[in-house]
């Protein structure tokens, strides 16, 4: 009789450790598809710490950790280079005020900080942040104006000959096409050239003040360095200007009717110095010079 229970425990022993551990007449345990068949837990006897199960490969058995992202723009910076950013927006902002500022007192009517500050606005407006009203009122621009040029000069054989004309605006023009940062001398150096000798002569062309001889040796500076590359074949001697105004022909849809033959502004023949290019002329290229 006790041979027979201790049979018996033998044997619900053994059927609570298969149980347990998932076998079954010592086939190992079912799994998913693919993955290795995981070790049974072993309960360790009291007072003994529990043997450790052999972790998956790839899977964290204290679960998914938890990851500092790093900072992105400017908070992910150190200390000094956030100081530096911020004086440097505070420096940009400071300088876009102060444009902003100057631009707005230079197109605005008359008033106590023009008057009192109008050199400053004027030295930070001019020349390169000029602001007009041409383009859109009262009266905007409805004539294409060019300057043109031409020379007397003395060939090889001494006779006297005087150049076709030459358009110096075409030259600017062709400078400006396609260039997507055009140079500021070719856009406005002809052209405020000639409007400042217009405003500054008389009736007759004939220099009345300071300003208006000080405006016809700046165009002949200007003339002069734009005939140097003509390769006229020979020393200048005199050079003439004149304006070419001829009017825009409107679109075909609109029945006004404009006479767009040009208009010819002459102005008389000028003497070449040394003195009309700023550093002096060389090579024979005016008669002085020879």
């Amino acid at each position: 009789m006790d041979d027979r229970r201790g049979r018996l425990g033998i044997g619900a022993g053994m059927e609570s450790y298969e149980q347990a551990s998932g076998t079954e007449d010592g086939a190992p345990p079912a799994g998913p598809p693919g993955r290795s068949p995981q070790p049974a837990a072993v309960r360790a006897p009291s007072g003994q710490a529990a043997p450790q199960t052999p972790a998956e490969p790839g899977v964290d058995p204290a679960g998914p950790a938890t990851h500092r992202q790093p900072l992105a723009g400017v908070a992910g910076l150190s200390t000094t280079y956030r100081v530096l950013a911020a004086v440097c927006a505070a420096g940009i902002a400071s300088v876009a005020c102060v444009h902003l500022a100057m631009v707005f007192l230079h197109v605005a009517p008359s008033n106590t900080l023009t008057k009192r500050h109008g050199d400053a606005v004027q030295a930070w407006v001019y020349p390169e942040f000029e602001q007009n009203w041409k383009l859109f009122a009262p009266n905007p621009l409805q004539q294409n104006i060019s300057v043109e040029a031409r020379a007397e000069y003395t060939d090889a054989g001494g006779s006297r000959r005087t150049s076709d004309w030459i358009n110096l605006t075409e030259q600017d023009a062709e400078a400006i096409r396609g260039n997507l940062l055009p140079s500021h001398i070719h856009q406005n150096q002809l052209r405020r050239g000639w409007d400042l000798y217009l405003g500054a002569h008389a009736e007759g062309a004939r220099p009345d003040s300071l300003r208006a001889r000080l405006s016809e040796r700046y165009l002949r500076r200007i003339a002069m360095q734009r005939l140097e590359g003509a390769e006229l074949g020979g020393a200048v001697q005199r050079i003439q200007l004149r304006s070419s105004s001829q009017a825009i022909e409107p679109p075909s849809w609109s029945p006004e009717k404009v006479d767009t033959r040009p208009v010819y502004n002459v102005q008389p023949w000028w003497t070449v110095t040394a003195a009309d290019l700023p550093g002096g002329v060389t090579g024979g290229r005016t008669e002085e010079a020879r």
